[in-house]
Order: C-alpha cells, then structure tokens, then sequence
C-alpha cells in the first residue's frame, strides 16, 4: 500500500483495449501539504498524487478513468492514511476505507448501497458534494449562542487592535486634480483614500474606486460636461461638490456623497466599527483620533475594513472554536450570501455574472445598478474564469489607458488584460485573482479566507467543473453573525 506515486488522469484498472472506463473524480476537501489517492483499481500500490484546485488550495482533486463496479480507495494526507468520513466506508483489508459503485447502464444498485440516504462518492462534488440532509442541524438557540459570544467579544474590544505595528496610510488633499489622484491610487496600489481639506484642517471625505468608474462612465457619455482635458485641472472637491450632472443620471446610492465622513475613534468597540460599516454600505472606515476637545488637528491612524475585523475573531477563537457551534456548519446549511437558484426555487437576488467578452461598459453599470462589488466572469456553461472588481478599475491609469479606450468598445477579457503586468506569467485570466470556496466549505474556513486582506467575497464553486453557485462576502458573514 506504500508503492510509488503515479500520474493521474490515466487508466488505472489495469485492463485491456475495448474496456468500457467511466471517467470518476475524487476530491480530498480537507486540506494537507501533500494528498495521494490509492485503492483497489491501483491494486493498493501506486498512488496517485491529487493535485489543489485552483483558488482552493485546501481542496485537492484527481480524476481516474475506472472499470464499472466496486471499489475501494483511500487517501494518504501528508504521509498519514485517512478515509472521508462523509462518505460510504467500510472496514477493509485496509483498515476503514471508502466505496464508490460505479454501475454499468443495465446495472442496478446492488443492494447494499440501497437506503434511505443514498451512498456518495467524493466525485459527487460535481452534482452536489454535501446535501443539506446530510448536514447536522443546528439549533436556533445554538447560533444564537454563538452570536452572543461573538458580539461580547466585539463590544470588548476596541479599534486599538486593529492598528498594526508600522504601516503607512495614504490621504489626498481634496484640491489635487482628480486624474492626478488617480494615478496615485494606481501607483500606490490602493482603491481608498481619505480626503483632506487643508483649508478646514479636517478629513471631509474619501475617494473609492467607485468615484473613478462614476467619472469614466461620465467622460463615456456623449452629453458630459465633463471631458478628458479638464481632468487635467478638474479637483476632486470639484467632483465630490457635485459639480457634474452624474448624480442625477443614475438611480443609485449616491446620496453619499453629501453627507459629513464616516469615521470611527481608536477607542471605538469592533462591534460598533462593524455596524457602522455595515449600515452605511461602506468598505473602509477612517479611525481618526485627536486630542483636543474640539477636534482639531486630527491624526489619521488606520482603515478599518471588515475582514481585518473577522481577523481579529478568528484569531481570538482559533483555539476555542468549539464554544461557537455555528462556525462548523457548512455555508449552505445556514442563510448566507447570494445563491443561483436551483430549477424550481424562487428567486431572491439574482447573482450577477458576465461573459469574457462583454463590454467594460456594461460590467461598469452593473457594478453601479446592481449595487455590488464585483462581478464573476464566467464562460458559457457559468464555470468561473475571472472576476471583475470595483477597484480593478485604477489599472486603466496604466499608461493613460482610459484616455485611449471607449467602454461599449473594449471587453472585459482586454480590461483585465489593460491591468497586467506584460511580464505576468499567468494567462488571459489569472486563478490567483479568483478567491473561491466550495458550498461544503464550513463557515470558520470561510471566514478565515475573507480575513486576509483584499478579500472581500469568495465566489461558490461547483468542485471539479468550476460552475458558479453563488457569492459570499465578508458582509454577508457580519450580518449573520450579528444577526442584523
């Protein structure tokens, strides 16, 4: 049971030309350094190495063409054998080990396999990896009791553990020519900057990447009072004073743009940071401290984003998980993030998705309309290929690229293009820009993805075949959460 690793992909049964071979995925969803797949269609001697799906490198997959009927297979995780308790196993000659049944057209289900819950195979991911019937239920008072530990910890804890030990934040003065600030978020590599106002010594303000897509979608109207040129002088008070027709073309929440800045104090508790964020639809929030009584000469000290406030949960309960029953369930047994509707469900909120070759003007509206942050870019059978986000739009200041294109002209496929390196090793679309988890993933796993910075949702896959299911974002797991 210990022979030597061996190609995947290949036939593995060990007979003849002319055999009837069923093509058969097997997916380790647990993580590891190093996954190998064995069974009785190796013989228990060669492994076959099961490489990490890309975006999830914590689920591993292979795909091995085998003879109809039963089988037998286990996986050897980081040098330690191990069976998929998820799936139908039984006690072998080696050990506890998992069965598939691969049944030939005229075949019937030999009996064993015949119950009430019907035996699944780790290919199975590609229908439905984990059913909603398999999921242990949890009790309304259990997530309610998680709820409670997690808002205690938020109350007691303020932005102060936030603030990293150096780092820089970046403002810009609201008089500095808006295409001027676009390149520096570009050059900077950021999407956000504070705004402020010297004549005022306060911050009044910030600039977000959806300020730059409201002026693009502007200099692409025909009746704009705005043009490309008067970039060159046109400020960013200028644009934030409303000095353009744009609030009055599009129907969206732009009220915003008149109100006083949202901000938050160091000693603020994490849960009122978070409600803050939530309730007024914005990604970052600007912890400004001062010591005078009035407010004057304030000190601009961090960003606080969503997910570095779920880093700071998942790093306190790392160790007690088990206190918090909720963040065992998979995501979709419990109400989070947005899903593609099953044939026959009624639909709530439609995910939002686009082909490759759709127009940068059309991902741009639906980014405004449809009030979202990103959209999947899928193929024609929905499988994933890239994404496209709000702050994917400071790479057209690469070279002046927005003075050179028309949006109802150049596709997304080439927008994303526009915003790689030249010397990029990756191709039309890079898999590293694509977070994504799958619908059995359970919520801490989840969590702890949407912690790491710049990773605001992750797109449901279908394992294997990469089909869109849905998104989640670190929104979504602060309202359920916190139940609001």
């Amino acid at each position: 049971m210990f022979g030597s690793g061996s190609d995947s992909g290949q036939n593995h049964s060990g007979v003849g030309a002319g055999t009837v071979l069923i093509p058969t995925r097997f997916v380790w969803p647990y993580g590891g350094r190093r996954v190998l797949l064995s069974g009785s269609f190796t013989r228990w001697q060669d492994h076959i190495t099961m490489s990490p799906m890309e975006g999830c490198p914590t689920v591993f997959q292979v795909v091995c063409n085998l003879t109809p009927g039963y089988h037998q297979y286990k996986f050897c995780v980081d040098e330690e054998w191990r069976h998929d308790e998820r799936q139908q196993f039984v006690s072998g000659n080696y050990g506890v080990v998992n069965t598939i049944f691969l049944p030939r057209e005229s075949d019937g289900i030999p009996e064993i396999f015949n119950s009430d819950v019907p035996a699944r195979s780790n290919m199975d991911v590609d229908n439905d990896f984990l059913r909603l019937d398999a999921v242990p239920q949890i009790s309304q008072a259990e997530i309610e009791l998680s709820r409670q530990r997690i808002s205690a910890f938020l109350s007691t804890h303020t932005a102060y553990e936030l603030l990293p030990e150096s780092g820089k934040v970046i403002a810009l003065d609201v008089n500095l020519p808006v295409k001027q600030a676009f390149h520096i978020l570009y050059e900077q590599g950021i999407s956000v900057a504070p705004l402020w106002d010297f004549c005022k010594g306060q911050f009044v303000g910030v600039l977000t990447a959806m300020d730059f897509i409201l002026i693009l979608m502007e200099l692409g109207n025909h009746g704009s009072n705005l043009t490309e040129e008067e970039l060159e002088t046109h400020t960013i008070s200028a644009w934030k004073g409303g000095k353009i027709r744009i609030n009055r073309q599009i129907d969206c929440n732009l009220n915003s743009y008149s109100r006083s800045l949202i901000h938050g104090g160091p000693c603020d508790s994490l849960k009122d940071l978070a409600l803050r964020l939530l309730q007024n639809k914005v990604s970052t929030l600007p912890i400004i401290h001062s010591s005078s009584p009035d407010g004057s000469f304030p000190q601009l000290l961090h960003l606080a984003t969503l997910s570095g406030i779920l880093k700071c949960i998942c790093r306190h309960f790392k160790h007690s998980s088990s206190s918090l029953p909720i963040l065992q369930q998979p995501i979709c047994a419990i109400p989070i993030g947005t899903w593609v509707p099953k044939i026959g469900e009624a639909s709530g909120k439609p995910v939002a998705m686009l082909r490759p070759n759709a127009s940068l003007g059309a991902a741009l509206s639906l980014l405004v309309q449809a009030e979202v942050s990103s959209v999947p870019i899928v193929d024609d059978n929905d499988s994933l290929l890239d994404i496209y986000c709000r702050s994917d739009i400071t790479a057209l200041a690469k070279d002046r690229a927005y003075a050179q294109i028309r949006l109802d002209e150049l596709s997304i496929h080439q927008a994303i293009q526009l915003g790689q390196d030249a010397s990029s090793p990756y191709g039309l679309f890079n898999g590293q820009r694509c977070q994504m988890c799958l619908r059995s993933d359970p919520l801490h796993k989840v969590m702890e993805r949407l912690a790491v910075p710049g990773a605001r949702r992750l797109v449901i896959v279908e394992a294997g075949s990469k089909r869109v299911e849905g998104i989640v974002s670190v929104s979504d797991v602060f309202r359920f959460l916190l139940g609001c």
